[in-house]
Order: C-alpha cells, then structure tokens, then sequence
C-alpha cells in the first residue's frame, strides 16, 4: 500500500519535472559532476550505489566525502548499517517518497550512481515475477555452500545466457535469484524483465559518462591504490567477523577477507580488487547501453557543454 501511495503521489506531478539521472562505470566521475549539477540547478542528490547506503563501508565504496556531502545535499548515503535488510525494493519506495518531497518546491532533482538495477528501480520500476516454491533457493544455497558460485553461473549460463551476461555474475544473490525464477518458472529470468511497470510522471534525462577502456580500467587501478593509502585495509580488518553478511559480499571487501583469513597475500588481493572492479565496470556499461535515449559524454567534457545539453531537453 505504502508503495502504490509513493507512486500515486509523483503521478500527480505534470512533465516540467525532471530527474536527471548520472551513470557510468565505477571511478569515471560521476560523483564530480553529479555534486556541480546540484549546484547548478539547484537542486539535491539521491545515491543510486547500492553499497553506499552502508556506513560502515566508506572508504571501499568510495562514498562522497564529508566535503563533497557538504556542498550539496545527498540521500541514501551512509543511511543504513551492514546489518540491515535493505533491499531495491524498498529503496525504490524510498527513493519515490524523496522524490515526492523534493518535487514540492523544486523542479530538477539529480541521481547518480553505479548499480543498475537501483537505477532502473526508480526511473523505470521494478520488474513483477512469479511465485516460486522456496524449496528451489534453499537448494541453490546449499548448492553454493557445497560447490562454489561457479557451479551456479554455468547452471545460469545454460538456461538464461542474456541473464548471464547482463547481471552481477559474481554476486551469488543475484544469481540464485534469476536461477530460481528459471527454475521455478520453466522460462527465462530474462523474459520477465520489462513488462508491465508503473509508468513514471517525471521525465528523465539520462546522463552517461564515459571514456575508452584503457582510460577507464587506469583510473579504477589508481583508485584503489588510493584507497589503500586512505585505509581500507583497516577498515575491512574491522568487519572480518561479519564476512558473511550479504552487503560484505562485494568488490574490495571480499578479496581482503581472504587476506585476513590467510587464503591470499596483500598483494594478489589488491591485484584481484583491481581485477574484478574492472570486470564490474564493463558490466556496468553492458547494462547502461541498453538505454538508447542516454546522453553520453567523454569524461573530460567540460560541466558547462553538459549543461547546455541538459537545458534543452528541459527546454
């Protein structure tokens, strides 16, 4: 009910509001420019990276810092603790109630970040699947605790290639997910996706920043030596006792816990943090091209062309 409210309520809104949305891989600047938008229009920033929600991970989700968070105003940053069940469900009410709030009296409001799903949550809706019977996940569960994530990627790869190549493969959440609807539904993850969403009574303007891979991959490798030096090593030291939670389980966090339980050296750890932040970038981008309406930009286009673009489609 709460949720069907939120959504009722942005409806009542005519199209001379606009949520301009900021995506694009993991470390190309998205950050920067969201903060200089804000500015410009006025306006205030809603966080769409799923791992910034969590306090206790700062410096391994490259969070805004206390000076970025201060020269414009963010939700969803810092809001929740790794122990919470959060999930893109909620944050889609959520992110539909400030929107609400803040379309009153403004008529531009920025999002940015980096997870896809959260971004579609909000701009596009989520997607409705069917009932499954719940012995199908306990099962993949135990098949993961036996046998490794491997095990279920190929299953996925097998029944669902477009899922396969689209989601979080590494993410043994998302996999389950979309196996258990596989499973459960004789069909594919993938063909329940994009049908039948509540439609939107915003508009939004998509915003894509961009670079080539080499740029890209140079600037997530210098990011991370970067977060060495600002302490994530000490900072992952901290949470080893709740490895197992499900918001632990990602990029930066993982590898180092297979440092500090003395499966790996320091320096293949941060060697597969780089790694595998380079394949969660092209992944993101997999899943950002599928919006042909995005406005793309080079990485280094200067904020004031950007906004000129961005007029006009408000214009």
């Amino acid at each position: 009910m709460e949720h069907n409210t939120a959504i009722n309520a942005v409806a009542n809104y005519t199209m001379t509001k606009f949520l301009i949305s900021i995506i694009g891989p993991t470390a190309i600047g998205k950050t920067a420019l969201s903060i200089k938008l804000a500015q410009h229009f006025n306006t205030e920033i809603i966080s769409a990276d799923s791992r910034q929600f969590y306090k206790e991970m700062q410096i391994g989700t490259a969070a805004p810092s206390k000076e970025e968070l201060a020269a414009a105003k963010h939700h969803f940053i810092h809001h929740k603790t790794i122990k919470d069940n959060y999930n893109v469900g909620a944050f889609e009410k959520d992110a539909l109630h400030i929107l609400e709030t803040l379309f009153i009296a403004k008529n531009v409001v920025i999002m940015v970040g980096g997870s896809g799903l959260y971004v579609d949550a909000v701009t596009k809706g989520l997607d409705e699947f069917p009932e499954v019977d719940k012995n199908i996940r306990e099962d993949l569960n135990k098949q993961l605790r036996e046998h490794g994530i491997s095990v279920l990627q190929a299953q996925l790869k097998q029944l669902d290639i477009q899922s396969f190549n689209a989601i979080a493969i590494d993410n043994p959440h998302r996999v389950i997910r979309a196996l258990e609807i596989c499973i459960g539904s004789g069909k594919p993850y993938s063909s329940f996706l994009n049908k039948g969403k509540e439609k939107r009574n915003f508009k939004t303007i998509t915003v894509g920043l961009t670079a080539d891979r080499k740029i890209i991959y140079n600037r997530i490798n210098q990011r991370v030596d970067l977060m060495m030096e600002a302490g994530l090593l000490n900072e992952v030291k901290n949470l080893v006792s709740e490895q197992s939670l499900n918001a632990l389980n990602t990029v930066g966090y993982k590898e180092l816990f297979n440092y500090f339980n003395g499966e790996w050296t320091l320096d293949f750890a941060i060697l597969e943090i780089k790694k595998n932040t380079r394949r969660f970038a092209k992944r993101q981008l997999t899943w950002f091209k599928k919006n042909k309406t995005t406005l793309w930009f080079d990485y280094t286009t200067d904020v004031n062309g950007i906004i000129t673009s961005l007029e006009k489609e408000i214009a």
